[in-house]
């Protein structure tokens, strides 16, 4: 995948942009994991399991991609074509830092089987590859032990840890802090 084409390939992900006419394909995801995923974003209000704020989100992350800010992309699985999860390179900086924050999450009945780390890696060698990043940063809750070794496979450091760093599911929750610099810089 260039800069700017249209999905990575793993032996079993495809990871690319949502285009808009699949606002429903997010609803389900979000729906399908508003549990499993409420202990590790923030708040999340009515409007944001609806198909119009998936259409919004989608149509957002175009426009963050266009202007080099942020790629949010949806994880697919190849044997089912189902959508599985999401990362997202964000708050992209150019200049003398050539940086970004990275998220990611996975649907409930996937987890366990290794596929975050396959679409994270290719993710991570587009990221350091044709979009020219020298630092990923990504951080997580302390309790979260199953990111934090996810991370660290991905060759990701600690670089410390941030007192109540993010609202997470309305409390302000310390993070784990680490980065991941390009090979060779």
């Amino acid at each position: 995948m260039n800069r700017h084409s249209n999905e990575l390939r793993t032996a079993r992900t495809r990871t690319r942009l949502l285009q808009e006419a699949e606002a429903p394909v997010l609803l389900r995801y979000r729906v399908d994991n508003r549990e499993h995923l409420a202990a590790w974003e923030p708040l999340r209000d009515a409007s944001y399991f609806t198909l119009e704020h998936c259409r919004r989100t989608i149509l957002g992350g175009w426009q963050a991609a266009q202007q080099d800010q942020g790629f949010p992309f949806a994880i697919f699985a190849l044997d089912d074509g189902e959508m599985i999860g999401t990362y997202t390179f964000a708050n992209l900086v150019r200049g003398v830092f050539q940086a970004c924050h990275l998220g990611y999450g996975l649907a409930a009945s996937r987890q366990g089987q290794g596929l975050m780390q396959e679409a994270l890696q290719a993710g991570l060698d587009w990221a350091f590859g044709p979009l020219g990043l020298h630092r990923v940063m990504a951080n997580y809750l302390p309790r979260n032990e199953r990111s934090g070794r996810l991370l660290e496979r991905l060759g990701f450091e600690r670089e410390g840890q941030a007192r109540r760093y993010l609202q997470i599911a309305g409390v302000w929750e310390d993070h784990v802090l680490t980065a991941k610099i390009a090979p060779g810089g």
